[in-house]
């Protein structure tokens, strides 16, 4: 069965484009989930640009579902997870200047640095994911961690969808995605996914776990998120290729 977890930080973009006190996160959270929504996701990043501390400490209180907290491996952020709680967090590069998360981690490069947080957070019975590239020296450095989940970026193959380059990034895709669940680890992909694109992930059977948020967020603006969420959801989980 595959999982869809809904990223809900673009309904605090717009609370936060006028500093006011609608819409408000934990509802659209709420309605996620009365939608059929497996988990709720949403990163707290060191600007709170968007989703805020109130925001996360509520969700974790008052949502019952699974929770992901999508964070930057930052030392304040960490101690505030450790306080949460969530059942996952999903580690993630973050810049300031970034309009939203450009590209995978680079856990290679540090691998002891990870391992580090990802002992800090089983202690607590936090599930461990990171935010990588489809590249095998990441995947078996996230293996090298002890984390339990990959979430594959797959941004650049949402970017190139319908073009020529497109099959060549989903091989890029499938390919880890196999490898990554052939070593033992969990398998999302998130990242510039919508109505469209989605379906053709769909074919990588390695691939159990979907995070979504921008496309289901501007829908909403159409239809409402209860049906933006349905549409999503008949997608993952009911979609024949």
């Amino acid at each position: 069965m595959k999982i869809l977890n809904i990223n809900i930080d673009h309904i605090a973009t717009i609370r936060e484009a006028r500093k006011g006190i609608e819409p408000e996160p934990l509802l659209a959270a709420q309605v996620a989930v009365l939608a059929g929504a497996d988990g709720i996701v949403a990163h707290l990043r060191e600007d709170r640009r968007h989703i805020n501390d109130r925001d996360v400490k509520l969700i974790r209180e008052l949502v019952d579902t699974r929770f992901v907290f999508e964070m930057a491996a930052n030392e304040e952020i960490i101690k505030i997870a450790l306080d949460l709680i969530p059942d996952l967090v999903t580690i993630v590069p973050e810049k300031r200047e970034e309009l939203t998360t450009e590209g995978g981690l680079d856990l290679a490069a540090n691998i002891e640095k990870y391992k580090k947080l990802t002992d800090k957070m089983h202690e607590k019975n936090i599930l461990v994911s990171y935010f990588i590239e489809p590249d095998k020296k990441q995947i078996d450095a996230v293996k090298e961690t002890g984390a339990d989940i990959i979430e594959i970026h797959t941004g650049t193959f949402a970017n190139h969808f319908k073009t020529e380059k497109m099959i060549n990034e989903f091989d890029k895709l499938r390919i880890a995605a196999e490898y990554g669940a052939s070593i033992g680890l969990h398998i999302a992909a998130g990242h510039g996914l919508n109505y469209n694109n989605t379906k053709k992930i769909l074919e990588i059977d390695a691939i159990s776990e979907f995070s979504i948020g921008h496309s289901i967020i501007s829908r909403a603006a159409f239809t409402g998120l209860e049906k933006a969420v349905r549409d999503m959801i008949d997608i993952i989980k009911f979609y024949k290729r």
